[in-house]
């Protein structure tokens, strides 16, 4: 089974940005405590325009059981209203390792 990794691009509406953004970061307790999910961050972008969430499941299944939980579907239920484009979400393939410490010379 293949690691399923994702970075989204959320762009909100204006008047709506700070609703996704707390909508989101409500979820996030909740999807990290999912079996299978491995990350799931929220980010913003420093124009105050665009969430970005980096998310990473064990496999295929488990993001599919993650987009079918109650409150991730009570969510996405709203994007039509909220958003002023269709989400981009773009599947990843990891080229490096992760969390490696790094030594800086000196």
């Amino acid at each position: 089974m293949a690691k399923k990794t994702l970075f989204v691009r959320i762009t909100p509406k204006p008047e709506h940005f700070a609703e996704v953004r707390e909508r989101i970061l409500a979820m996030v307790p909740q999807t990290l405590a999912e079996p299978g999910c491995e990350i799931f961050e929220l980010h913003e972008d420093e124009a105050g325009r665009c969430l970005y969430l980096y998310e990473s499941f064990a496999d295929e299944e488990a993001l599919a059981l993650h987009l079918k939980e109650e409150y991730a579907q009570a969510v996405l239920a709203h994007y039509p209203r909220w958003l002023a484009e269709p989400m981009q979400v773009t599947t990843l393939s990891r080229l490096s390792p992760g969390n490696v410490p790094v030594s800086m010379p000196g």
